[in-house]
């Protein structure tokens, strides 16, 4: 019983010492709230406003030719038009589709094999400069071997995404498990800890800020390496619309498909960090 006891409260204090601080871990007293979190969405907005602003005076100077720099209202007029006619949602489904299974295959085996190269020196000298090798290596410079090997369609996107987001999964794993402080490790074994009751217990719980904030740039990561093989071959995507626009000299609609895209990476990174902030949440009541 005595063990169970410390074995428990180890686990929770390892739990509590390994979580990111919530942005209201102190609150407030009562009648000094301040209304901060309310101004953090209306300075983006008055910057975007700006931004609009600044644009639609360039474009009324005329240094450019419409066909090139055409100003904010067209955009949005091409963006209206492409939504009402059906256009872009074939494409930003493929993206999203080849972005959602990279990010699917790509994560999970990063973090395994993440662990399993923190858990064995030997492995990591092995297969560390393979690993090194590939990832210095940019991924648009390896993409058309994939696609020739894999083929034009969708299988050659979906490893291209698992590709990016792979090594920054596998390398932040490593740093996450291996930042565990040697005292607690000592503690476990004190207990007789197993391998296993060590990973679970400590070293995963360690290292989930490490591997959320991974994550969180692997979302990103994923739909870039989804355009990049659909720059290189393909025939639907976002990146297939912004090469057939480009192609046509249609400004208006490569700069709708690129805020689609910008929307879709910020849409994908707050999905991120809301799961995280449950997880970590759960992780201090639990």
């Amino acid at each position: 019983m005595a063990y169970g006891a410390l074995f428990m409260h180890l686990s929770d204090l390892t739990r509590r010492t390994a979580m990111v601080r919530a942005q209201h871990e102190t609150p407030a007293e009562p009648g000094h709230r301040l209304h901060v979190p309310r101004l953090r969405w209306l300075i983006p907005l008055l910057a975007f406003l700006g931004f609009l602003l600044l644009w639609e005076g360039v474009v009324r100077l005329e240094l450019y030719p419409a066909f090139i720099l055409p100003g904010p209202g067209a955009v949005a007029e091409r963006f209206v038009q492409v939504v009402g006619d059906g256009t872009l949602w074939p494409h930003l489904t493929t993206t999203l589709t080849q972005m959602l299974l990279g990010l699917a295959i790509g994560a999970p085996l990063g973090v395994l094999m993440g662990v399993l190269l923190a858990k064995s020196r030997t492995l990591e000298a092995l297969i560390s400069p393979i690993i090194l090798a590939a990832q210095s290596t940019p991924v648009v410079a390896y993409a058309p071997l994939l696609i020739i090997w894999f083929g034009s369609g969708i299988t050659s996107k979906i490893i291209i995404a698992a590709l990016t987001v792979f090594f920054p999964m596998l390398m932040n794993t490593m740093v996450g498990i291996r930042n565990v402080p040697q005292s607690r490790r000592d503690m476990m074994r004190l207990f007789n800890a197993t391998p296993w009751q060590t990973f679970w217990k400590l070293e995963f719980p360690a290292s989930l800020p490490v591997l959320f904030a991974a994550l969180r740039v692997s979302v990103t990561l994923a739909i870039i390496g989804s355009i990049i093989g659909e720059f290189i071959s393909a025939s639907s995507g976002l990146g297939y619309l912004i090469k057939l626009a480009r192609d046509r000299y249609d400004t208006p609609l490569v700069l709708v498909a690129v805020v689609v895209l910008a929307v879709l990476a910020r849409l994908a990174y707050w999905v991120v960090t809301v799961i995280e902030r449950k997880v970590i949440r759960w992780q201090r009541t639990g």
